[in-house]
């Protein structure tokens, strides 16, 4: 027999699915999936965040259910991945939404960190008299927005550094720029500075290189540019990138912007590229910091793409 738990991280795994779908335009919010299910166990309505601006979940969820299904809507339960808005912003509160439908049950993935919910559309929901469950499935709900989540918790965009070496360590060859990515990890960089709002390089790499840093190998908007200049405060550009709405940050160099991050305690994740091929001589690559842990690792073309992500804070 299916137990209530369970049959929870079942349709909030479904929550997870549907949240996904709004990757892109989603953003600066976060993404989030909505189901409503019958007390038999069916899903009667579902819905996403489509795009800023636009219905929650919860609204699109509520709006899916078929006319004949409404009557269910009593003794129906309403997953959602992250607790429900109880503020009025570019829509109205989703709290009260799901109020005003009187479904019986409210199960939630994650509390909103967002300041102007942070727990109220929980109790919102609450003092109406319905039952709230919160926590299901609370780490991959965080996780699937954990730039929002390090956003509104640290005040500081989510910091991807990124670096591409030699098999001996080395990001350049003896001091010359090379070509260490091969043309898919490329795109595969591409893709991840359209997944971010932000991309930085130190002065030296961009008087260097003049890097364009766009998405031009992948479909997607360009992230802002910014390079950091000698003698610039990070924990000060830090704080200007959020009072901008910069959610995430990608850091492609070069050593030394890299190293003066770490050594800041600005990273929350790190991604290093290996070439198969040795220089001899160059520029050194970052040393890596301790309380990391190996998140993935995957091999392109000879190249090895390894994901590192920070332990504790």
């Amino acid at each position: 027999m299916v137990t209530q738990q369970e049959r929870d991280e079942f349709f909030m795994r479904r929550c997870l699915q549907l949240a996904a779908q709004g990757r892109q335009n989603a953003k600066p919010n976060p993404m989030v999936g909505a189901v409503i299910v019958s007390e038999e166990g069916n899903i009667i309505g579902e819905g996403y965040h489509v795009r800023c601006g636009e219905g929650h979940a919860e609204v699109n969820a509520f709006a899916s259910v078929r006319p004949g299904d409404e009557c269910l809507l009593p003794s129906s339960t309403i997953y959602v991945s992250l607790e429900p808005c109880a503020h009025y912003g570019k829509t109205p509160p989703c709290a009260d939404l799901i109020v005003s439908k009187g479904v019986r049950r409210v199960v939630c993935g994650c509390v909103d960190p967002f300041a102007k919910v942070r727990g109220r559309g929980i109790e919102r929901i609450r003092q109406a008299g319905i039952r709230v469950t919160v926590g299901v499935l609370r780490q991959e709900c965080e996780e699937l927005n954990k730039r929002f989540f390090t956003f509104h918790r640290y005040r500081r965009p989510y910091i991807i550094l990124k670096w591409a070496r030699t098999a001996d360590g080395f990001l350049d060859d003896h001091f010359r720029p090379t070509a260490l990515s091969t043309a898919f990890t490329k795109m595969l960089s591409h893709r991840l500075r359209a997944e971010n709002d932000a991309i930085l390089v130190g002065r030296v790499t961009d008087e260097r290189e003049h890097p364009s840093l766009t998405t031009r190998y992948w479909p997607g908007p360009d992230p802002q540019r910014v390079v950091l200049g000698n003698g610039m405060d990070i924990h000060r550009l830090m704080e200007e990138l959020y009072q901008r709405q910069v959610q995430s940050l990608v850091v492609e160099g070069g050593a030394k912007t890299h190293q003066s991050f770490i050594a800041a305690g600005l990273y929350d994740e790190i991604r290093v590229e290996t070439a198969p091929f040795l220089v001899g001589d160059g520029t050194p690559a970052p040393h890596l910091p301790g309380g990391l842990r190996l998140e993935s690792q995957q091999h392109y073309d000879g190249n090895t793409i390894t994901n590192y992500r920070r332990d504790e804070y």
